[in-house]
């Protein structure tokens, strides 16, 4: 999820603002996996169940899951792996994993839940308030533990995402954030499940965590945003990187630099949908219908034609989470 998406209200502004969905890309020559995405909880109708879902895209009525699954299907994108990483989004993800087939779910208290969670009130590095809401009361053992219950779910392929953000939370809120990603590791070895991780600001961090409390045995770096030297260790410990959005924008000539220094056997493809929306259509929307275009970006860096990155990305997914 987009580190800020967690601790951010939709303004009225932001409302009235509506870009539009984006167009359908060529189809792919072979099926892909959409490994990190949130789709919306909604009810019979389509209305959100939560008003402030994560999942929702700001300025646009949200697609039903009917219709975010026959357009991804429709572009190349096979199967959408949905990420749960609140309170109110863990039942309801692998609610809609269960109706139906082509998703799975991954459920974890995010890194700027973490503190709400532990009761830290303090205003983030960047200047926004704490976006406190009714479910922060539960105390962050408690949302952990909810996770946990949820989590042994056979249609709950991985614990994340969990990590790290030190953009969005401040001194006071980090020793929280460290315990819940420490709490989630723990988790995930447990239960035999990969670990997706969000890391913002934070690539030394996260790396020294993993190392100290010994990863999982299936790691994925969830929007990889490092360097080449954060490449070089994830190819190092054989730790998955998934590359959204941001990896086609002109300006990350460094993330397509890392990119390439990673074997592909060691890459995946994601949206987090519905933020990070690919070049040309950055500002509008994501939804997972849109990975093409990413996937046509990762293929180029790693010097693989289309068809075979598109195999070799499936398999890496699979590999990670197993088929479903």
């Amino acid at each position: 999820m987009s580190a800020g998406a967690s601790q951010t209200v939709v303004s009225k502004k932001q409302q009235k603002k509506r870009r539009g969905w984006p167009e359908e890309p060529e189809v792919l020559p072979s099926p892909v996996v959409d490994n990190h995405a949130h789709l919306p909880v909604l009810d019979d109708d389509g209305a959100p169940v939560d008003e402030f879902d994560v999942a929702l895209p700001p300025g646009e009525e949200p697609l039903t899951t009917a219709q975010q699954i026959a357009r991804a299907a429709r572009t190349g994108v096979a199967r959408i792996l949905t990420v749960g990483c609140d309170v109110p989004s863990l039942a309801g993800s692998v609610a809609l994993a269960h109706a139906h087939p082509e998703i799975a779910a991954a459920l974890a208290i995010h890194p700027n839940e973490a503190p709400l969670h532990a009761g830290v009130r303090e205003i983030a590095p960047d200047g926004l308030d704490p976006a406190v809401r009714e479910h922060h009361a539960l105390a962050l053992d408690d949302a952990i533990a909810r996770v946990a219950e949820l989590a042994r779910d056979e249609r709950v392929v991985a614990v994340g995402e969990t990590g790290l953000d030190f953009f969005r939370t401040g001194d006071e809120g980090r020793a929280h954030q460290v315990r819940a990603f420490r709490e989630h590791i723990a988790l995930a070895k447990e239960l035999g499940k990969a670990l997706q991780i969000h890391d913002r600001e934070a690539h030394a961090e996260v790396v020294e965590t993993l190392l100290a409390d010994g990863a999982p045995d299936r790691v994925v770096f969830h929007c990889f945003s490092g360097d080449v030297d954060l490449a070089r260790t994830c190819a190092e410990h054989g730790w998955y990187a998934s590359f959204a959005g941001p990896v086609t924008f002109r300006s990350n000539d460094a993330l397509r630099a890392a990119l390439r220094e990673l074997p592909p056997e060691l890459v995946l493809v994601e949206t987090d949908a519905p933020y990070l929306t690919p070049a040309p259509y950055r500002g509008h929307p994501n939804a997972s219908y849109v990975m093409p275009i990413t996937v046509r970006t990762v293929a180029e860096q790693l010097g693989l034609e289309l068809g075979e990155a598109c195999q070799r990305l499936t398999a890496n997914t699979d590999a990670v989470y197993g088929p479903w």
